[in-house]
């Protein structure tokens, strides 16, 4: 990909046919993915992105293994897809689990004779000099966010991600980033250029029609939220603005606590004080689909985001969005208008003004404005076209480690 001017539209050149098997002369490669919880995804942007890039690319010759936690994928299952489940053990704790499973993950693969270990996300990366040091494998590293920001983590796990974002600029012979803020905080703050490979936009499925009755919902009377109970998604400003908003649609959280019990309690207590809102928990495929097939308008109310999958999920099923104007939700949006609006990050009342206006809104008026919407977001993120790029990513990796040139020493900004 190539970046034009920041807000620009992303412009694509393909190299080969999606799906695509690797071209004549290339081997296919041996992929280790180090970092998320496991296959199928269920929940979080990470596992999301695995999912998606790991089929394709085993789709297309190569040989992927993920490595999984047990809590997450069952070792009975062995592969999903054509991709090899490695499910290795791990403690509970939170912080923790991530951590001594990366770890094992690295040393698990040792011997194993892979030609690439990639590891996603800053924590995982803490691992990335050991699998320098102790295989032949090439580093790759996606960084999904700056994990050491999120609030939901105290001092010690912020210093130890710090210093995880300290090694993903130095060690890996490649770095992929998802968003161009992201990009931009590489080359400007860490004096590393990396590759942009956005998420890609999914194919919408067909809603479960027993989903909506089972939580008293009827379509088009709702307003929806999707995303992990956790402080920098800020759904308690949601919920708490939401009181504050004329109306008798009611207010849906899809969603659940992220080892962040204590915000998920108040989530919880501030729902109960206005019966428009319901909490679903997590739901999934075809339930999550229905979820949105039948909500007047999408809401995401984000302070620290990559490039949310939720938010491209929205889109694609024709949703009308209002989201906070960080950059990564501006990036999506590309600009503002009826069916895409923005409110200032963390600002209750800016998010009470917009809610009410939208609502206020016609409905044809916000479609009109989502379907254009819909229309870019399918055109600008494409998983095909995201596997293209990573493909590329994997080859100049494997290529510098096995010719001895310093990671990060050749790195092209795309």
């Amino acid at each position: 990909m190539s970046i034009t001017e920041p807000g620009r539209p992303t412009t694509v050149a393909h190299t080969a046919a999606p799906g695509a098997a690797p071209p004549a002369g290339l081997p296919p490669l041996r992929i280790a993915m180090i970092g998320q919880r496991g296959l199928p995804a269920r929940t979080g942007g990470v596992e999301r992105h695995v999912e998606e890039l790991a089929t394709r690319l085993a789709a297309r010759g190569h040989d992927v293994t993920v490595f999984c936690r047990p809590a997450y994928s069952t070792r009975l299952v062995r592969s999903y897809h054509g991709v090899h489940l490695a499910s290795l053990p791990t403690i509970s704790a939170a912080g923790g689990e991530a951590l001594v499973h990366s770890g094992l993950s690295v040393l698990t693969s040792i011997g194993r004779h892979f030609d690439l270990v990639h590891f996603h996300a800053l924590g995982p990366g803490l691992f990335s000099p050991f699998a320098r040091v102790l295989t032949a494998a090439a580093v790759v590293q996606t960084i999904h966010g700056l994990d050491d920001q999120r609030s939901k983590w105290n001092g010690p796990a912020q210093r130890v991600l710090r210093t995880g974002r300290l090694l993903s600029a130095h060690v890996p012979d490649e770095v992929v980033v998802v968003s161009r803020d992201l990009l931009n905080h590489y080359r400007d703050q860490m004096g590393r250029y990396t590759t942009y490979i956005g998420n890609g936009s999914p194919v919408p499925v067909p809603g479960d029609p027993t989903v909506l009755p089972e939580f008293g919902l009827e379509p088009g009377k709702y307003v929806v939220a999707v995303g992990r109970m956790v402080p920098e998604k800020d759904p308690l400003l949601l919920v708490e603005a939401y009181r504050e908003v004329d109306t008798d649609l009611r207010l849906v959280l899809v969603g659940d606590s992220s080892h962040t019990d204590d915000y998920m309690a108040r989530v919880r207590r501030a729902a109960a004080r206005d019966p428009r809102v319901v909490l679903t928990g997590y739901q999934h495929d075809a339930r999550l689909a229905g979820l949105l097939e039948g909500a007047r308008l999408f809401v995401q109310p984000s302070l620290l985001e990559g490039l949310p999958i939720a938010l491209l999920e929205a889109t694609a099923y024709g949703l009308p969005v209002l989201a906070s104007d960080i950059p990564p939700h501006l990036e999506v949006l590309g600009r503002t208008g009826p069916g895409r609006t923005v409110f200032a990050a963390g600002d209750r009342a800016g998010l009470v003004r917009e809610l009410q206006v939208s609502l206020d809104t016609p409905e044809a008026t916000l479609r009109a404005g989502a379907d254009q919407l819909k229309a870019e977001t399918r055109a600008r993120y494409d998983w095909e076209v995201a596997t293209d790029l990573l493909e590329q990513v994997y080859r100049r990796a494997v290529a510098r480690r096995r010719t001895g040139l310093s990671a990060g020493g050749q790195a092209v900004h795309r």
